[in-house]
């Protein structure tokens, strides 16, 4: 199974309102702002941050390609770099691959796998990783549901006048829904903890 690296530039990734915890990683490899890499013509921090996402991408996807041959699940592995993250999809020419066991009920099985891969990377790489796994598309479909809603939530605190409090969600797919909620000109909140941890939307 081919895993294909796409060399990107990395630009600085901009903060939402989602807690620093939630979706923010310390860097460590960063570097002192006048430094450059003189042969590469860019500053230093940002070509050891595009390498670091390389590598981290080539050893999640080395990761995943070994879980598909023990699962004897058929599967493409492609590694995106962009945003200052790594985005590995695993796609499937065929429905009855098997891949929808990868992504279980409401995304469970995704996530649970996304923290291995992680785990992964970070063992082999001493880096803590915020890569992102999307398996057959399936974040890509959700991000549609996360987007409808906020709308919902949005108009509910439109008719009722108080902060609406939605369900449990992931924390990247927390980002989407407050990135959501900013641009149509409202507030949201991360409260709870663990699992529980959950958006309030309000109108301030």
């Amino acid at each position: 199974m081919p895993a294909e690296s796409t060399d990107h530039a990395i630009a600085a990734e901009p903060l939402s309102q989602e807690d620093v915890r939630d979706e923010a990683a310390p860097s460590n490899d960063a570097e002192p702002p006048e430094a450059t890499d003189t042969e590469a013509g860019q500053p230093a921090g940002k070509s050891n941050t595009a390498s670091r996402l390389e590598e981290e991408g080539d050893v999640a996807a080395d990761y995943l390609e070994e879980l598909l041959d023990i699962a004897d699940i058929d599967g493409d592995i492609d590694i995106e770099v962009r945003n200052g993250r790594t985005y590995i999809s695993i796609v499937a020419e065929e429905d009855n691959s098997g891949l929808e066991n990868l992504v279980g009920r409401d995304g469970e099985v995704l996530e649970a796998l996304q923290e291995l891969t992680r785990l992964a990377v970070l063992a082999a790489t001493e880096n803590r990783s915020r890569l992102v796994l999307d398996i057959n598309g399936y974040r890509t479909d959700r991000a549609g549901d996360l987007q409808q809603i906020a709308e919902d939530a949005i108009a509910s605190v439109k008719e009722s006048g108080g902060p609406v409090a939605l369900k449990p969600m992931s924390a990247y797919e927390r980002k989407i829904v407050h990135d959501a909620v900013a641009d149509l000109g409202f507030v949201s909140e991360s409260e709870g903890e663990g699992a529980q941890r959950h958006i309030v939307v309000s109108a301030e």
